[in-house]
């Protein structure tokens, strides 16, 4: 891989990776250094990008692989047992407090991200690619590997989940309130 296509793709697509994994870790450190993970692994793997599938979507599903192992390593850190670490179905919760980056979303969108929490990893990579980095259903379902039905169910399932623990929300809210 020649220095200027790296540049290129690194120019192009850097802002649009970070963001990604800033979304799903929410700590501008963690998701620098995931970044970077990224890279490298776009380095060593080019030679092997048969553009079967757009930069685009390739650098994302590498961004999304390196998101997961890092929620792993998390995982066991917490000396929970590795086998028993299932993306798709744990939720990705980080305790963090939302950085900078997240705090200039509206209020709706974070909402929405503290929200997503609650959400298993799969509907939380699915929400955060349609709704926060506007990907297409097609482009979400080449990411992630999935079919185009997998995308619309997951994406139905989180909303429709997301609805209800927004509207639990709002109900402690307003009791709060009387």
């Amino acid at each position: 891989m020649n220095d200027s296509v790296f540049h290129r793709l690194y120019d192009t697509y850097h802002q649009d990776v970070f963001q990604f994994l800033i979304y799903l870790v929410k700590n501008r450190q963690t998701a620098e250094d995931l970044v970077q993970e990224v890279y490298v692994r776009v380095l060593k793997a080019y030679s092997s990008f048969e553009g079967k599938s757009s930069e685009k979507t390739w650098l994302f599903s590498i961004a999304k692989n390196i998101a997961i192992d890092h929620f792993r390593k998390q995982a066991v850190r917490k000396k929970r047992l590795f086998d028993s670490f299932d993306w798709e179905t744990m939720q990705l919760a980080s305790s963090e407090m939302l950085p900078e980056d997240l705090v200039q979303l509206n209020d709706e969108m974070r909402t929405l991200l503290v929200a997503l929490d609650d959400c298993t990893g799969d509907q939380k990579m699915v929400i955060i690619m349609r709704y926060f980095q506007e990907l297409s259903i097609a482009e979400t379902s080449e990411i992630l590997n999935w079919s185009e039905g997998k995308v619309k169910t997951t994406q139905h399932r989180a909303i429709k989940a997301l609805r209800e623990r927004l509207s639990d929300k709002q109900k402690e809210a307003d009791v709060h309130h009387e």
